[in-house]
């Protein structure tokens, strides 16, 4: 059939919604810090199935993509640990495994991604060029709390115009380690410990539990890792792989790249 017959038929209907999201990405939901999305206009398709030749109001089928992720960050006597997982969902559709989710801003701060995997890359890469361009001017890098604030002033302008995102900004500057959330309404918040995503709550637990100032940075690691493999195993929204950062005093340093299914072999209790 041709998509011009359709398009003019009546069994498509491509209309805009305030409460159905067509969305496709790593994205944040109502189990992070509390920040929900503000409903706006966003896509929503819907198809009409006829049960019959004369039947114009049969039942609607709402194609609806909900998504999620875990991604982690916490401070420490030694820095800051960020680990996030590699899972891009639209649904129960698994449409990556190999996802991304830390963005590289520059040698001294990560980005994380958690929302709309394009809304997440574009304006964290938009931050990574004003920050060289403040760079160049004033002759030193930016400091954490300047680079949040700016990707904070960015996104506020587009808020309620369906933007999704949920990031944290981490980073080494003349203060120390530095964390900061930050989302797409426009909200910002320092803290020493965030979890972003559908399968936050499980890192949580895992952090809660083993958090304290003086870790190594081996012991901090675990912990992150760990954190990560739980949420996994328990939120159907997070998978893939378990990709590790550690934000030091000269830089970020990638630590390591797993897979769960062999830390679910490597944690698993051994039968009795």
């Amino acid at each position: 059939m041709a998509l011009s017959s359709v398009l003019q038929g009546e069994s498509a209907d491509f209309s805009f919604s305030n409460d159905r999201a067509f969305s496709f990405g790593c994205g944040f939901g109502q189990t992070d810090l509390g920040f929900g999305a503000a409903p706006g206009d966003r896509l929503n398709f819907t198809i009409k199935a006829s049960l019959g030749p004369d039947d114009k109001d049969g039942p609607e089928r709402k194609i609806e993509f909900l998504h999620g992720t875990t991604t982690l960050a916490f401070k420490f006597q030694h820095g800051v640990i960020v680990a996030v997982d590699s899972r891009a969902t639209a649904g129960a559709y698994i449409a990556s495994q190999t996802v991304k989710k830390v963005i590289e801003i520059n040698p001294y701060l990560l980005g994380t991604m958690a929302g709309g995997a394009a809304d997440c890359s574009f304006w964290e890469r938009l931050l990574a060029r004003q920050c060289r361009v403040y760079e160049l001017r004033n002759k030193e890098r930016i400091s954490v709390a300047a680079a949040s604030k700016l990707l904070a002033n960015m996104v506020y302008q587009y808020k309620g115009m369906g933007l999704s995102m949920g990031t944290m900004v981490c980073g080494w500057d003349k203060r120390g380690p530095g964390l900061y959330y930050v989302d797409s309404e426009g909200n910002r918040v320092c803290g020493d410990l965030f979890a972003v995503g559908s399968g936050s709550m499980y890192a949580y637990g895992v952090v809660d539990s083993g958090l304290r100032q003086d870790l190594s940075v081996e012991e901090a690691c675990e912990l992150g890792r760990r954190a990560i493999y739980q949420a996994t195993y328990r939120d159907a929204y997070s998978g893939g792989q378990v990709n590790l950062y550690h934000v030091h005093s000269e830089g970020w340093t990638r630590v390591s790249q797993e897979d769960v299914l062999k830390l679910h072999h490597q944690y698993q209790e051994p039968k009795k």
